[in-house]
């Protein structure tokens, strides 16, 4: 036998076995990257994004609570001792109003974690106040500090999600708000779901119509279930004190992420 016979085949003579490539498997390998690219871009959404999104927000707050406290340390601004002492006693100072998109509180709730914050601004607009800034305050409704319901709105999910947790409130938490003048701090009482275009939750005294007020209330209102707008949650709380800024926080803050 000669070597040719015996010697190996060329790169030429090789015989591939690879499968010829077919338009329907080029088309499922392409759905296939698609779907991986829905799937993360649907999870950014949902839960990166607001973790990421929720981060600013917060450090944005703190911002706006730090300039607050830095405006406070200046001589002119403190207040007479007797505000001090004793600030649970101490008439609230009524928050004045603002106009839209304009940042004048901030929302702290122990229950949602050591440090939770986010911005409060007037108006409920997706697009100028509860996308860019977080919780937005119901035109009409109270301001921090007046008799009457102060009712507040924000996401649920996406844009930092905001009000995601507040299914978890538990009776008696303390939900507070920070302005310049000082802490109003507020106790949770209830919520309900309601249907989406249900006002009276906004009412003076919240779901009773016509009702002249005779105490301080605090409503959040946010969606149900998550991810959709079949419903509104309605988050109630009553009023519990007022605490000047020369005073310091509240043991309610101090408290948080013990509750």
């Amino acid at each position: 036998m000669s070597d040719a016979a015996t010697a190996p085949p060329t790169r030429r003579q090789r015989v591939s076995h690879r499968r010829p490539v077919s338009v329907l498997g080029v088309i499922g390998e392409v759905l296939v990257t698609l779907g991986v690219v829905v799937l993360l871009y649907v999870a950014y959404q949902m839960w990166i994004g607001d973790v990421i999104i929720g981060g600013q927000r917060q450090a944005e707050a703190h911002e706006v609570t730090e300039q607050w406290a830095a405006e406070q340390s200046a001589p002119a601004a403190t207040p007479e001792p007797d505000a001090i002492d004793d600030p649970v006693a101490t008439e609230p100072i009524v928050t004045p109003e603002v106009g839209e998109s304009e940042i004048f509180a901030t929302l702290h709730v122990p229950r949602f974690g050591e440090g939770w914050v986010f911005a409060v601004a007037e108006g409920v607009s997706k697009s100028r106040v509860l996308d860019p800034i977080g919780i937005g305050h119901y035109p009409g409704t109270a301001m921090p500090g007046a008799l009457g319901n102060v009712a507040l709105a924000a996401h649920r999910y996406t844009q930092g999600a905001a009000f995601e947790n507040v299914p978890s409130l538990q009776v008696g938490d303390a939900i507070v708000i920070e302005t310049a003048d000082g802490w109003y701090t507020y106790r949770f009482r209830n919520l309900e779901y309601v249907r989406p275009d249900e006002v009276a939750v906004l009412e003076p005294v919240p779901q009773r119509v016509g009702s002249t007020p005779d105490g301080r209330y605090l409503t959040l209102t946010t969606c149900s279930p998550m991810w959709s707008t079949a419903e509104r949650i309605a988050a109630y709380a009553v009023f519990d004190a007022f605490t000047p800024r020369a005073a310091g926080a509240p043991a309610a803050l101090a408290l948080a992420g013990e509750a």
